[in-house]
């Protein structure tokens, strides 16, 4: 599937940005429509899907592929460029492959073979430097230090700019510009993160603990009032807890605590348990972040993402639920339509654009549990995508889940995640698993290896030390590691759980759901 996607978009497409396979050309920004954003904030006539790819060829043991798109990006990919572009995207999408590769063709271990790059001068660092300072504008002249959503990367915040942002885009910087920072030695870019982060993170409802899921960035004002685990809120939950496993700064640790809390107390619904006694199988809605009242019906697929975080905090069996709630919706449309109404019991918002995050939290939860049941849905997942999505030069987004109208886009998160997690789900041989080295997965699927180094910071000061205090002034402590119950993803997931653990042994517990939940939608 990666193979017949990426050579097509090199074919077809290179060096655009997107490959519309059905018409088997490539796609660059809107120029004619600048407030299309849909195309707009993601394209910044870089090359996108090459760069964004250069990861999953190393993962797949591609070294000739690899190092050729490596020397394509170098050559021909610059971020000079009359382009305005989310800082977001940008971030999760290019900035955090350059660092990957880079991180892939330093490494002196070399687990995926031979990914070396001949005269390698630190090109895609300074290339990830480059692009990080074309996004720093985006944090001046904010009052609260939340940074504008978009930037011109030749020009800066653009005039006409935009005050409001998703928490998710604001709050979702800090793996890799604190990366950035770590391997530059230059504590900017993890400072003008960190400082979005904690401006969000003080801006939670007094009551409730919640965020919202729009801000305006000069006032503070939450302009959406809605709180829930998908979009404009997903990444930032995410980052607080992959911040600290990458980088150890115990505030992280405390945040994601804090925040999981208010998650579990005033968005999910059903019973207690998951796996035993009477009522609805667990589910989180959307609620009013100052209330924790309901404020709609619908879950959207970026949800879906959740079961894999709490597979990292480990609690997996609330995982292997919500998963199971997702994957039934999967098994009655061959899809996950991007909102689904769980009280009508039908779609809401019917496309599906080839996202990953189903496939995300199966490959998780098979590394925690190892139970073939994960397998069984990552094979049903690829042969959906096979059946409705396979079209002449790529696989194309689903318009509607029920009637698999196809629209003409292949999003560069396919190639990056979706491939890349369906490849690392079958492949139990893989160095991810086998190399004896820790791995963690950006919220674009970029993966980084966990080790001391970015542990380790000149400017330790700036941030909270043992024995400092918290926001509230209160003491606080630097949390040993028996304190945290983290699975790092890749090596340390290899574990079959003990079926003591569980009310029921675990083949009845994921049959038990799925029923449940094939029965509810």
């Amino acid at each position: 599937m990666f193979v017949f996607g990426y050579d097509n978009y090199m074919a077809h497409a290179f060096p655009q940005d997107e490959l519309n396979p059905i018409h088997c050309r490539g796609r660059g920004p809107d120029r004619g429509d600048p407030s299309n954003l849909n195309i707009n904030d993601v394209l910044g006539n870089y090359s996108l899907t090459l760069v964004d790819a250069l990861d999953t060829l190393a993962i797949m043991g591609n070294s000739s592929e690899f190092q050729k798109a490596v020397k394509l990006v170098i050559n021909t990919v610059s971020f000079d460029r009359d382009s305005t572009v989310q800082v977001f995207e940008a971030t999760i999408r290019v900035l955090g492959s350059l660092l990957s590769a880079h991180r892939i063709i330093t490494d002196s271990k070399q687990p995926f073979g031979d990914m070396t790059i001949k005269d390698y001068d630190n090109e895609l660092l300074h290339m990830a430097h480059d692009l990080a300072v074309r996004l720093l504008p985006a944090f001046e002249n904010t009052k609260t230090g939340i940074p504008y959503p978009r930037v011109n990367l030749k020009t800066g915040v653009p005039p006409d700019s935009n005050n409001e942002t998703c928490t998710a885009g604001a709050g979702s910087l800090l793996v890799e510009f604190g990366i950035l920072s770590r391997l530059l030695g230059d504590s900017t870019f993890e400072w003008v993160a960190r400082r979005a982060v904690k401006a969000l993170w003080n801006l939670r409802s007094n009551d409730t603990g919640l965020l919202g899921n729009v801000v305006n960035i000069q006032t503070g004002h939450w302009v959406g009032k809605q709180s829930g685990l998908g979009a404009g809120l997903d990444s930032f939950y995410e980052y607080l807890l992959k911040s600290y496993i990458l980088f150890g700064e115990k505030e992280d640790l405390e945040m994601f605590n804090a925040a999981y809390q208010s998650i579990q107390n005033y968005l999910r619904r059903g019973r207690e348990a998951c796996n035993e006694g009477e009522g609805d199988p667990p589910l989180y809605v959307n609620v009013n972040m100052f209330s924790g009242q309901l404020m709609n019906t619908w879950i959207d697929s970026l949800q879906a993402f959740f079961p894999g975080l709490q597979v990292l905090i480990g609690d997996v069996e609330d995982a292997i639920c919500l998963h199971a709630f997702y994957y039934a919706i999967w098994k009655r449309y061959g899809a996950l339509p991007e909102r689904y109404n769980w009280q009508l019991q039908a779609p809401d918002v019917l496309f599906y654009p080839l996202r990953p995050e189903l496939v995300e939290s199966t490959y998780l939860l098979y590394q925690a549990t190892k139970n073939p049941f994960y397998l069984h849905v990552g094979m049903d997942i690829l042969q959906s995508l096979e059946k409705y999505t396979k079209v002449k030069c790529g696989y194309a987004t689903l318009h509607h889940v029920i009637d698999k109208s196809t629209e003409d886009r292949m999003e560069s998160f396919f190639l990056s995640e979706t491939c890349k997690y369906l490849y690392l789900l079958f492949d139990e041989e893989n160095p991810v698993h086998k190399s004896g080295n820790r791995y963690m997965f950006t919220t674009e699927g970029h993966i980084v290896s966990v080790d001391k180094h970015l542990r380790e910071s000149p400017w330790k000061d700036f941030f909270s030390e043992e024995g400092g205090q918290d926001q509230e002034g209160k003491p606080v402590h630097r949390p040993k590691s028996h304190e945290l119950k983290v699975i790092n993803s890749s090596s340390n997931c290899n574990r079959v759980p003990d079926e003591r653990r569980y009310s029921l042994p675990l083949k009845s517990i994921y049959m038990r759901q799925i029923d449940q939940m094939v029965g509810l939608i």
